[in-house]
């Protein structure tokens, strides 16, 4: 379950992205216009590490996958993935990272595979009680419930045209540009616009 702070951020999280975007190969260049289209979150079991994963349509109408990671304090060795930090007026400083350059995402992301997991619940506080609110995006893993996935301690992230491999691990940055081998092990999404599941992240066999 995660629970969602109202709060002041800043810089907001759209204008990160649009700011860190254009310089990851990946991204053909991010043309402007971004549209936010949706996006989906992950708990961190620990209850450190907030996960989300935001898909932005560009101006030349390409899907791309954004995951995102927000710390309280900074990742030992990932300075290469620091997408930058923001002010949060409940939390405080957040630092933000690209998620396949934190191993928190990467175990949560293959865990939800293997296990046939969801996105988090999301609770927003109102009043001082909670309340639910409809993540913007649905996402569902391939795998069996009760699986056992395998311990993720640390990442070294390679970019491709459409993916990045973040050690067996492959995470789709062009939504459509890339197709899961046979009998691997899938995270599938829907989000507005999107009714047929498009694939996400696989995991080979």
């Amino acid at each position: 379950m995660a629970v969602i702070h109202r709060a002041q951020i800043t810089p907001t999280k759209a204008e990160l992205i649009a700011g860190w975007l254009p310089s990851q190969t990946w991204s053909g260049g991010a043309a402007a216009p971004l549209e936010l289209l949706g996006a989906y979150r992950f708990d961190d079991p620990a209850g450190e590490v907030g996960i989300e994963t935001h898909l932005v349509r560009t101006g030349e109408g390409v899907v791309l996958q954004v995951p995102l990671t927000y710390r309280g304090a900074p990742l030992e060795g990932a300075e290469r993935h620091l997408v930058g930090t923001m002010e949060h007026s409940h939390l405080g400083r957040r630092w933000v990272y690209d998620g396949c350059g934190d191993p928190v995402y990467a175990a949560v992301l293959t865990a939800t595979i293997r296990t046939g997991g969801r996105e988090a619940e999301q609770w927003v506080e109102a009043d001082g009680a909670p309340v639910r609110r409809e993540s913007t995006a649905r996402v569902a893993g391939s795998g069996t419930p009760g699986a056992e996935p395998p311990a993720v301690a640390a990442v070294a992230p390679i970019d491709g045209p459409a993916t990045t491999d973040v050690g067996g691990l492959v995470v789709l940055r062009v939504i459509g540009q890339a197709t899961s081998p046979d009998g691997a092990e899938t995270l599938t999404g829907t989000w507005p616009g999107r009714d047929e599941p498009a694939l996400l992240a696989y995991l080979p066999r």
